[in-house]
Formats: C-alpha cells, sequence, structure tokens
C-alpha cells in the first residue's frame, strides 16, 4: 500500500536584501587556501523545522528572524558582501553590504500533514527554498539564500542556501547560533566571530608533504558504465536504530565509534550495489574538522567560521572491499582518520596553489561527514529545539557521492542517525537491499 504524496501550496512574499543594521567596513578579504578550493564551491542547502510555540504567539516569525538576521550580519558582515575571483582562481569577498536574499512565506499545511516525512528528501522541497535562475553558482551573488516559511499550525520551516566556500559545518553552526541569539533578545553573539583565513593560507613557497590521494586524477574504465552518470538519480534517507548499531557492532571483533561502524557499512553496501569490477580501485573520503589538530593556536580558532578540515582518503579495490569483512573497513576508516595534522592540512593549501584549486577525485568515489557534533536541531530562535536541523539532502553541489551522519530521534523517540544518500534508481534498489541483509546477517 502506497500513501500519498504530501501536496501544498507556499505563497511567497516579494523577496528582500536584508542588509546589516549598522554600518560595516568596506573592504575585500582573502578566503583561505583551505575555502576556495573547487571541491567547495557549491550552495549547501540546510533546513531547520520548529513546531509552534505557545510562549511566541503573536509574534510574526518572518519579522522576529528578518530582524535579528540585519543584527547579526553587523558581525558577520562578510556573508553581506559578494564573492568575486581574482588572479589564480584566487576567491576573496567583496564587503559591499548588499546584503543577504530573504523571502517570507507561508504554507497550507501543517506538521502534523508531513507525518514523518520530516527529513531529507522533504516533500514539495522546491517550496520550501526560494531559488532564483542561476542560484547554483557562487561568483557575485548573494551569500546566501534564506526563506521563512509559517505553516497553519503555527510552526515555521527556516530553509537555507548557504555558499560553502565561507564556512564548513562548525562555522555554519556558530552562525546559525548567533542569529538565534538575536532573535531571542540577544545584543551580540556569545561567540564573537573571527576571519583570520590567513592561518590556512599556503606557505612561502609551497611544499606539499603528503600524498593526498583524495585529489588523484583518475578517469573511469572504458568498459564499465558509472550508473550514478545517468538521469535517474534519486534521494534517500536511512535511519539506523540503537538496536540497528548494535547488530553491526556484533559484525566488528574490536571496540570502534559509531561514526566508523555507520562509515564502513555505508561504503560497503554502496560498493556491493555499483556492481564494479573486482580491480577498480574505489575510494572513501572522510570530513575530519581540523580544529582540534592545531598543536599551538588552537584557543585562537575560537569563533573561526571558516572551513578548516581535510578529507583524507583510503584507497582499495572493489574486490578486496566486498570479499572482506566489516572490520576489515572500519580498520581502512580509522587509519586514515588519523592522518590529519596540522601540518596535513597546511599541505593541503599548499596543494590547492600548485594545482589550481583542483576538485577531489570523483570516480568511484565517496565521502561522508559526521553533522553529530553540530548539533543543528538545537537551535532555538525562541521557537524551541528543532523537529530536524540538518542537511535538505544528500550529496555535495554536482557530487552525489556524498552523505552525512544526521542524529534524528524517530516518533518512538529513540535516538538515531540517518544517512540521506544519492543513487540511481537501480542501485539505490540494491543499496537498500544490502543494508537490510547486513542488519538481519
Amino acid at each position: 500500500m502506497t500513501s500519498t504524496p504530501l501536496l501544498f501550496t507556499v505563497r511567497r512574499f516579494q523577496p528582500e536584501m536584508v542588509r546589516p543594521a549598522a554600518s560595516t567596513p568596506r573592504e575585500v578579504k582573502l578566503l583561505s587556501d583551505i575555502d576556495d578550493q573547487q571541491g567547495l564551491r557549491f550552495n549547501i542547502p540546510l533546513i531547520f523545522v520548529f513546531h509552534r510555540e505557545p510562549s511566541m504567539a503573536g509574534k510574526d516569525p518572518v519579522e522576529v528572524l528578518r530582524n535579528a538576521l540585519s543584527q547579526t550580519l553587523v558581525y558577520y558582515y562578510p556573508f553581506a558582501g559578494r564573492i568575486i575571483e581574482g588572479v589564480g582562481r584566487k576567491l576573496m569577498v567583496d564587503c559591499t553590504g548588499e546584503g543577504v536574499k530573504f523571502v517570507g512565506a507561508e504554507a497550507d499545511v501543517t506538521l502534523d500533514q508531513f507525518g514523518d516525512s520530516l527529513h531529507p528528501p522533504f516533500p514539495c522541497f522546491q517550496e520550501l527554498l526560494y531559488d532564483v535562475p542561476g542560484s547554483e553558482l557562487i561568483i557575485d551573488r548573494p551569500i546566501r539564500l534564506i526563506q521563512v516559511t509559517r505553516l497553519k499550525c503555527g510552526g515555521l520551516i527556516v530553509a537555507i542556501s548557504l555558499n560553502h566556500t565561507m564556512s564548513d559545518g562548525t562555522g555554519m553552526k556558530q552562525l546559525m547560533d548567533a542569529w538565534a541569539e538575536m532573535a531571542r533578545g540577544a545584543h551580540q553573539p556569545s561567540i564573537q566571530p573571527i576571519w583570520c583565513r590567513e592561518i590556512l593560507m599556503a606557505r612561502d613557497p609551497p611544499r606539499v608533504t603528503y600524498n593526498h590521494r583524495e585529489y588523484e586524477q583518475v578517469f573511469p574504465p572504458n568498459n564499465t558504465i558509472n550508473e550514478e552518470d545517468t538521469t535517474t538519480i534519486t534521494h534517500q534517507s536511512f535511519f539506523f536504530k540503537p538496536s540497528d548499531i548494535a547488530a553491526l557492532r556484533l559484525l566488528v571483533p574490536f571496540q570502534c565509534t559509531t561514526f566508523d561502524i555507520i562509515s564502513a557499512c555505508f561504503w560497503y553496501c554502496r560498493t556491493k550495489a555499483l556492481q564494479l569490477e573486482a580491480e577498480e580501485e574505489v575510494r572513501f573520503m572522510v570530513i575530519v574538522n581540523a580544529r582540534s589538530r592545531f598543536n599551538n593556536n588552537h584557543s585562537s580558532l575560537v569563533g573561526y567560521y571558516g572551513n578548516c578540515f581535510a578529507y583524507p582518503a583510503t584507497v582499495t579495490t572493489a574486490g578486496k572491499l566486498c570479499g572482506n569483512s566489516l572490520g576489515y573497513v572500519v580498520e581502512l576508516i580509522r587509519k586514515v582518520k588519523t592522518q590529519v595534522t596540522e601540518e596535513y592540512i597546511r599541505s593541503v593549501a599548499d596543494f590547492m596553489v600548485i594545482n589550481e584549486r583542483c576538485l577531489f577525485t570523483t570516480v568511484n568515489s565517496c565521502v561522508i561527514s559526521d553533522l553529530t557534533r553540530a548539533k543543528f536541531r538545537e537551535v532555538d530562535f525562541g521557537w524551541g529545539e528543532g523537529v530536524y536541523g540538518g542537511v535538505a539532502k544528500g550529496g555535495a553541489g554536482p557530487f552525489p557521492g556524498a552523505t552525512y551522519i544526521v542524529p534524528y530521534k524517530n516518533a518512538k523517540g529513540e535516538d538515531c542517525f540517518m544517512l540521506p544518500i544519492c543513487l540511481s534508481s537501480q542501485v539505490m534498489k540494491r543499496f537498500a537491499e544490502e543494508l537490510d541483509q547486513m542488519l538481519n546477517s
């Protein structure tokens, strides 16, 4: 029995540019050599969903969030500027104060009508985030697009498209917390933002000190068809209950983190589902936040909202991966995470300058990011903790091989983990079968 897909109508108000509430410096600020690599030159959609809050009755969330955003931009004024590109593809922010594109809206739907669909892929997501032609571009465009939608029940949905060259997950959460604090009446953010992108600029002269397999230029074999390149890409989220994690742990003969075990499960099932030739190389990249890896000046990064991570790659063949135990896969992932040090991320910055800010390897590759520590659901604009907070879909820009581990509370109130992924329809079906077999083995 199939349920009827949820359809609803959204009425958008006139889009406007929200500018800083006070004068801000007119200057040009360089992005770091980690920020402006090709793999981050896209807009990432985030979504935050809130129940009706009785204490906020009579307050218009569109007005509350618009005014708070204007105040927040006084402190985070680069977001009110525009990205420009200079010599050598170097990106920088022209702090023009032009503002963030903002639109209020109202929808003829209640949160209850969403049922258990308050997670990626969201029904009618194109209605929840204002889109303009060319919004996938990042040069000389608003750095943020925001839509605040009032719901019929008194709840609200905040959807954001944010230029990834400006912030990583930690930086995005810092910005969201500051905005939420202002909405709740604060006069300034509790964490003062710092720019300091020079911390992650390439050295002079640049010197690459690691073998960065995440950036190897690899071409697909002539005799294979990459099913991910078809036009049948679908989005689906998979959930791991506490009992599922316990079942997976039985397959690994040593202690490991929940992140490691979900990551290994994803890579293994995805590789099996792609049905690659045994000798084909497969690559798994792990997003590692490098803030705590800085030896001497970690404290100086408090308030830093730029990109401060690396994604080292572990490489094996499809035959070895699928022919071994889950413990083998976990060990590969555990080992590669330890590579990231302060020197490693400086080597990445140097590599970017030498190699024209190249894209990471996409052939037979996937990448995973842990969003459990970001705690996006805890963002509180005055409407309490969110029903959902985090990425709006799997994939990263034009690369469908990216996913995220997102904390999620199911209908039973259990703390679960969600994995939103993108695959072609046939591969997705096989992935679901492989995952089900692993969980029930």
